[in-house]
């Protein structure tokens, strides 16, 4: 019996210690959202007027972009998969490898081929464990980008989609990125950002007259100006909302693991005082048995 409590000790501390680190680590990543949060909200603005900003050179002008329109005979296209470099986020980074899958399915429905671009390191180790092609990579920063990380990548996607399908790139770039809602809620995405996705809304039609653009030197040289900046806003902004999720799912998961940890302890002293008791127990049977034996072999001598 007194084997058996030592187990139960010995396991405690394992416990105990384990939550030490679970209970830090949620600390840590606690901390580390608002920062997250604050960069999501400071970029998503700037993003969104560079979407405007395209969308009304393409929708008020007659210049036909290769960005812009989609090529007759789209044969390859590339998916971005931004996931974690660390683990301990619960399913944060399987979501969105699994949303990449789905898209990718999608698109060999349509007949084309998938270049995979991956961020962060659990994307790249779940294709290479597979011994799958690697279009490209990047690791070491999915929990705190910059904007020389998006534009890195977003560089190395445009000149892909630039030198097309014929000279081994891609007619298409979509991304999968997780979409920050809430502390609770995070979201897989996928989208397409080249050629511009074209979004019905159910928004009411302006009526009167059309506003009127000038664009100078013209459309085609905005848009060569805007979309390269439009590529790396879009990039950067998918890239922190995704680093936004991973603080919040490790945050989740490890307050998790923390309250799991309390609950294993308690059963644990439970279990290591019944078998306390049941040692006590014994023990006293034992003294009890061995004075009774004493007094009757007295009790028979005399």
């Amino acid at each position: 019996m007194g084997a058996q409590l030592r187990i139960y000790r010995r396991r405690m501390r394992s416990v105990k210690a384990t939550k030490k680190i679970t209970k830090a680590m949620e600390l840590i990543s606690a901390s580390r959202i608002v920062k997250a949060q604050q960069r999501v909200s400071a970029s998503t603005p700037y993003a969104n007027e560079l979407t405007r900003a395209v969308s009304a050179v393409a929708s008020y002008s007659t210049v036909v972009h290769p960005l812009t329109t989609p090529r007759a005979n789209p044969r390859r296209a590339a998916v971005l998969i931004i996931t974690a470099d660390r683990g301990m986020a619960g399913a944060y980074s399987t979501n969105a490898i699994k949303e990449g899958e789905q898209l990718g399915a999608l698109l060999r429905e349509r007949g084309l081929s998938v270049a995979s671009y991956l961020v962060g390191r659990k994307a790249y180790n779940y294709y290479k464990f597979r011994d799958r092609a690697i279009a490209a990579s990047w690791t070491g920063f999915s929990d705190n980008p910059t904007y020389e990380n998006a534009k890195e990548v977003s560089e190395t996607l445009l000149k892909a989609f630039v030198d097309g399908s014929d000279d081994g790139g891609v007619d298409e770039i979509h991304i999968i990125f997780t979409k920050f809602r809430s502390m609770l809620t995070q979201e897989a995405t996928a989208k397409r950002m080249i050629p511009l996705e074209v979004v019905e809304s159910d928004a009411p039609v302006p009526s009167g007259l059309l506003p009127m653009y000038e664009f100078e030197p013209n459309a085609g040289e905005v848009l060569n100006a805007l979309l390269p900046r439009y590529i790396e806003a879009r990039i950067f902004n998918a890239m922190l909302q995704s680093a936004a999720s991973e603080h919040a799912a490790r945050r989740r998961a490890m307050k998790s693991a923390t309250d799991n940890a309390d609950e294993l302890i308690k059963s644990l002293t439970r279990l290591a005082n019944a078998a306390r008791q049941a040692e006590i127990t014994q023990e006293i049977s034992e003294i009890v048995g061995g004075a009774d034996a004493l007094a009757s072999a007295s009790a028979g001598s005399e």
